[in-house]
């Protein structure tokens, strides 16, 4: 449980989808470069082996001294950890391969689930007055994953718009319940947001409709459109915001940067 004595709590949100390929870390470098622009502070914790977000926000490998690694197994001061990124407000807790091993050294661990809910909460941690912290996932429902949704509030499901896209979600939502049940009573799913979508193809319309019908309110209102510049963007280690901010994918996260805002306002009311 959060420390009742805390001042202050970022928000912690896990970005997760078991199936590859789904814009998953692509929405959470976006959405955090979208918060932070938007004046929120922005901590983004690289939770993938790949390392993904941390190469698309700039982070080179010989800078990747202390990792989401140490942060889990080893006790490591945030301030060697937490690094700054190119955008004023969003900085980045970066991965190396180094973390692929870390689901066998876990298992040993009799806090194993709890690791990364510790970490975030440890009293440094309020120094940094993060509004929102988003944890970039493994594309699987392993270990690193369960840490993530311990640690978190509540998890943001991006969803392609294709062909048995909501097949996995299925899955998902079945570790969602029992994470909720076991470990975390008070996480909930934040949404899930259509990416990759494309109004002009009937099947984004079809899986939308899907998704609606079965969802409901849970499925955001703004979707993410397949645009050139948001593929792009991760190559010149940058939020589509910046490498492209007219873009139509960077209007996209700007939309979905205030639907979230509004919808916590809302449920805090």
């Amino acid at each position: 449980m959060s420390d009742p004595t805390r001042s202050y709590e970022p928000k912690i949100i896990a970005v997760a989808n078991q199936k590859g390929g789904v814009g998953k870390t692509t929405t959470t470098i976006n959405l955090g470069a979208a918060l932070a622009e938007l004046g929120r502070r922005v901590l983004i914790v690289d939770l993938d082996p790949q390392g993904n977000a941390s190469t698309g926000l700039g982070i080179e490998p010989d800078d990747r001294t202390f990792t989401t690694y140490e942060l889990l197994l080893e006790e490591i001061e945030l301030k060697k950890v937490i690094l700054d990124t190119s955008q004023r407000g969003l900085k980045i807790i970066p991965a190396t391969v180094d973390l692929s091993s870390a689901d066998m050294e876990l298992i040993a661990n009799e806090k194993r689930s709890f690791l990364l809910h510790d970490a975030l909460r440890q009293p440094a941690m309020e120094g940094f007055a993060f509004d929102f912290i988003l944890i970039d996932c493994p594309p699987s429902l392993n270990l690193l994953t369960v840490n993530a949704m311990v640690a978190a509030h509540s998890v943001l499901v991006p969803l392609q718009s294709e062909f048995f896209a909501l097949e996995g979600l299925s899955q998902l939502m079945l570790s969602v319940r029992e994470v909720r049940q076991t470990a975390n009573p008070e996480l909930r799913i934040e949404g899930v947001v259509l990416t990759m979508f494309d109004g002009r193809n009937n099947l984004s319309s079809l899986v939308e409709k899907d998704a609606r019908d079965n969802l409901g309110d849970l499925v955001f209102k703004t979707r993410i459109p397949r645009n050139v510049r948001v593929s792009e963007a991760p190559s010149f280690a940058m939020p589509v915001l910046s490498y492209d901010p007219t873009s139509k994918g960077a209007s996209a996260y700007r939309d979905l940067a205030k639907e979230l805002m509004k919808n916590n306002v809302r449920k805090a009311a």
